[in-house]
């Protein structure tokens, strides 16, 4: 990565983000929900959006549940959806394996029907067990239930050599009683157990963006999330611009501290992001009423406004001294004033 090629700071933008691109790619938890509810600011905000013309597309590395699942819980919370607004990682890793795979072979499904549906309707048939004479292995997020005896299917099929590929690999998800293990976790107890490693189609790897854009048909697309390691190095991996909120797992600290590939292009409180226009950030941490700068080993912050623009000028200032980096600078007092 070259020096000019990294992101010294947020981007402007004179327009509402909804009227300069076309489609949002909006992750769900942790931006449009939280533990099954709707986030504030989110169902009113989408409905903006959408009236003023943009194409609202819900793009989530969870494979357990159907798009027509996700879609129904996304109208009952007052976002109206359609389940070919839906894209999951189950539908990226379907077609990952359909591309290696003819048509009508086995598949080992290790995950919920979301999986074994996508892996229908790109004409694979699900089987339940390494004795099936499987012709890969497809292994997503199967719910709290899943049982044990399910890896321990994968990782007989995987130790005698059958492709395996796995929808994402996210350490974990956000549950309405906290963290929990992800799909990602029990990926890597199949590996530990076998020592492969699978092909994998979600956030941020390619697959998952190729299927959105093929799905959408978006021509200027902008990623939202929450998330540095999927979201937005989805983005980045894919070539498009993104959108972090701080309704997720993403801390004011840890975005400050971001590398270069999770450096969002815009960021915001809430999804209110999208109906505004975004203020100049100057690469010596201007932004508002704020001024961002580095003193010994820390990042102060003077001024005052709103405090979103704080953290703007706080990423700026950071962002510029790490360059291709991660910014070591203390924050802390800066974000505490902030209140973010």
């Amino acid at each position: 990565m070259t020096q000019q090629n990294v992101r010294t700071g947020p981007s402007a933008s004179e327009l509402r983000l909804s009227e300069a691109y076309d489609t949002a790619l909006l992750d769900l938890d942790g931006v449009v929900y939280a533990g099954g509810e709707a986030i504030v600011h989110a169902v009113e905000s989408l409905g903006t959006a959408r009236a003023g013309g943009m194409h609202l597309a819900y793009v989530t590395n969870n494979a357990a549940r159907t798009p027509a699942t996700v879609a129904a819980h996304l109208t009952e919370l007052g976002v109206p959806a359609e389940p070919g607004d839906v894209i999951t990682s189950a539908q990226a890793v379907a077609r990952l394996i359909a591309d290696q795979l003819p048509a009508g072979s086995k598949v080992l499904v290790i995950g919920a029907e979301g999986l074994r549906v996508a892996l229908r309707e790109r004409g694979l048939v699900p089987v339940d067990s390494a004795d099936d004479d499987p012709a890969a292995v497809a292994q997503g997020f199967g719910g709290p239930e899943m049982p044990w005896g399910r890896l321990m299917e994968a990782s007989y099929a995987v130790a005698r050599g059958v492709p395996w590929f796995a929808s994402n690999t996210d350490l974990t998800i956000p549950s309405a009683r906290g963290i929990a293990p992800g799909n990602g976790a029990a990926v890597r107890v199949v590996s530990l157990a076998t020592g492969a490693v699978p092909q994998v189609a979600g956030k941020p790897l390619p697959p998952m963006h190729r299927e959105t854009i093929l799905r959408t048909g978006a021509e200027r697309p902008l990623v939202v999330g929450d998330r540095l390691d999927t979201d937005i190095e989805g983005a980045y991996v894919g070539g498009v611009d993104s959108l972090l909120v701080l309704t997720g797992v993403t801390t004011a600290a840890e975005l400050i501290a971001a590398e270069p590939r999770h450096r969002p292009t815009f960021v915001a409180e809430d999804l209110r992001g999208l109906l505004t226009p975004h203020p100049v950030v100057t690469e010596d941490g201007r932004c508002g009423g704020w001024t961002a700068s580095v003193r010994g080993d820390e990042l102060v912050l003077d001024g005052e406004g709103e405090p979103v623009d704080g953290l703007r000028a706080l990423c700026a200032a950071g962002w510029s001294a790490a360059g291709d980096g991660v910014c070591g600078l203390d924050a802390g007092k800066a974000v505490a004033r902030l209140g973010l």
